[in-house]
């Protein structure tokens, strides 16, 4: 029995223009794409991924696996989410087609995705990573933003990490992703600025920036009433310290 080949493909933030030739190739090239199927709140996301392989590879079938349940408040987390992965790993394999298969990962695989790990679980060793453009680059592209400071650090982080660390700080640049709850309140000086955008590069996309201090509560309202529209909600934001008075001033 041949051996099955897997392509995990970064699709960027969300706009069909991220995608890469070298995407776009490895799609058409692909036997199926399969794709997990996490129920009506989030069907926006495998909408957009069926809009992909129609504007760009139609010919590729979409194989769909419905979701494994998960503890979103384990006593465990880290217990929790290798259980999760394995339960995806086996419903995976048990659906998955010979030949070449591709996974449509947002942004790149390589940065807070569980994509390569749960294909590691299944024991696939012919596996081509695709890169994609990142929520992070969408996000500084969109507001015209230098990443880093000059010849500065940046820290990539999660919202639970910046909201149960007392060892992080936005001082010089923290980025934020999977922020289930509004973590930019955690660690705030009258100067720290953020940038913030949810949805980003699709037709939902949302943003703002302001201090955190004057912005923070509302952002957080903002959030909660975007979850609630869309039933899911993916965002991100930078954190710097900036002087008011480079900011106010005309």
């Amino acid at each position: 029995m041949t051996k099955p080949r897997v392509y995990i493909i970064g699709i960027g933030a969300g706009n069909p223009k991220h995608l890469t030739v070298q995407a776009i190739e490895a799609m058409r090239e692909a036997d199926a794409v399969m794709a997990m199927d996490k129920g009506d709140k989030k069907a926006d996301l495998l909408q957009l991924r069926k809009f992909f392989l129609e504007k760009y590879a139609p010919d590729t079938p979409l194989i769909t696996v419905t979701d494994p349940e998960r503890d979103r408040n384990p006593a465990d987390y880290k217990a929790e989410v290798e259980r999760w992965h394995q339960a995806r790993a086996d419903k995976l394999k048990a659906a998955m087609p010979s030949g070449t298969v591709a996974f449509l990962v947002w942004g790149d695989p390589n940065l807070y995705d569980s994509t390569l790990r749960i294909i590691e679980r299944m024991r696939i060793s012919d596996i081509e990573v695709i890169p994609g453009i990142t929520s992070i680059q969408a996000l500084t592209a969109t507001f015209g933003l230098v990443l880093n400071k000059i010849g500065g650090p940046i820290t990539i982080t999660t919202g639970r990490q910046l909201e149960n660390s007392s060892a992080l700080d936005p001082t010089e640049n923290t980025v934020v992703m999977l922020d289930g709850h509004a973590a930019w309140q955690a660690h705030v000086t009258d100067n720290t600025y953020i940038w913030w955008g949810a949805y980003l590069g699709t037709e939902n996309e949302v943003l703002r920036e302001g201090f955190v201090k004057d912005i923070g509560d509302e952002l957080a309202q903002l959030k909660a009433d975007l979850r609630l529209k869309h039933g899911w909600i993916m965002d991100i934001y930078l954190l710097r310290e900036v002087d008011r008075a480079d900011v106010l001033m005309p």
